[in-house]
């Protein structure tokens, strides 16, 4: 583990970044992130704040694949109108050469209620807080015997406590006492039992267990979550980066946990809903209606059926049903009425 607890300690060093102009600004909490960005012009800027946004989805969701759900691209591209504030550091480093790099960073703090908002109404699953903070028992054999990780080799696993934050939890350690030691040859033969009674002093009782060893020229981890004293999944991750390999597991336990904890958002079904539009008094009126209706990610796709003289009446081909449609529609734009009794019909008047 030797060389591994050095290049944990020289990543530690060049992310110990120097702050200019007395800059530390960093992304703390759920509703907020940091992206990388190649310099402070607005293009970068709004790109950054996309990136920040599938970053925070993810976190909030637990779903790692949250950017590739339906209707989310179409919100990242507007995040700007959820930023509540954002900043930048400058990261100063060294290169494996010696000289010195330069780094952008982009923090974002986005609005609580109007993520929120989106999550409900694009159905994502809400992973609730306060989220626990499991142990993480892993032992390394770099080829000379394995050993546990403990709290004061924070930085040997700084890969997968990086992760675990980027999935919107963390990981504790062990303090590392010599019975805690002796734990390696119950992980190394899959005893998830006996690891799971020592680690009964820390709080949750939940553990990831994990073994991280070299294979065929590269590295492997075999991984265990434990909640409670009951497995919730196994699996394996390799590669030629045992930092890679590494980080893996805090994904895998991120994937547990969400399975058992998250929830559903309160969502419609997916479907064509009847809705009346009022206040349309014009052909710029019914312009600017359509063009609100078609910028909105749960709608997709809209068909006029009829005009009277109170309105126009169209079916939406909705993603969450009327209560995605609700959350997104922009009260400055569409205000719901009371519906006709006899209809049952929304009725939204466009505000002018």
């Amino acid at each position: 583990m030797g060389w591994l607890l050095a290049g944990g300690l020289l990543a530690a060093g060049q992310a110990a970044a120097q702050r200019v102009e007395g800059d530390t600004a960093q992304a703390q909490g759920m509703y907020e992130a940091e992206v990388q960005v190649n310099g402070q012009r607005e293009a970068e800027r709004k790109t950054g704040f996309g990136r920040a946004l599938a970053q925070v989805l993810a976190k909030l969701s637990g779903d790692r694949t949250a950017a590739s759900r339906p209707g989310v691209a179409q919100e990242l591209r507007r995040a700007e109108d959820y930023v509540e504030g954002y900043d930048y550091r400058q990261d100063e480093g060294v290169s494996a050469s010696g000289a010195p790099t330069f780094q952008t960073t982009l923090v974002v703090r986005f609005d609580k209620d109007s993520v929120d908002a989106v999550a409900a109404a694009l159905g994502l699953s809400i992973w609730p807080e306060p989220r626990p903070k499991p142990v993480l028992w892993l032992a390394i054999d770099d080829g000379k015997g394995a050993r546990l990780v403990n709290l004061k080799q924070n930085n040997v696993v700084r890969p997968i406590l990086s992760r675990a934050q980027q999935r919107g939890y963390r990981l504790g350690l062990p303090r590392g006492s010599a019975a805690e030691q002796a734990a390696v040859g119950a992980i190394w033969r899959g005893d998830s039992g006996a690891v799971a009674r020592l680690s009964a002093r820390y709080s949750p009782p939940m553990q990831l267990i994990g073994k991280l060893y070299r294979d065929e020229g590269g590295w492997k981890a075999d991984w265990t979550f434990v909640d409670n004293g009951r497995v919730l999944s196994q699996w394996s991750s390799e590669d030629a980066s045992a930092r890679i390999a590494m980080a893996a597991g805090a994904d895998g336990a991120a994937d547990a946990l969400v399975k058992r904890y998250a929830r559903a958002s309160e969502a419609g079904p997916s479907g064509s809903y009847r809705v009346v539009f009022v206040g349309i008094g014009s052909s710029d009126d019914f312009i600017r209606l359509s063009g609100h209706l078609q910028g909105l990610s749960v709608v997709r796709r809209i068909t006029p059926v009829r005009a009277t003289a109170d309105g126009i009446e169209f079916e939406l081909e909705l993603l969450t049903g009327l209560p995605g449609f609700r959350r997104l529609a922009d009260d400055q734009v569409l205000m719901e009425v009371e519906a006709p009794l006899d209809t049952g019909t929304p009725v939204f008047r466009l505000v002018r």
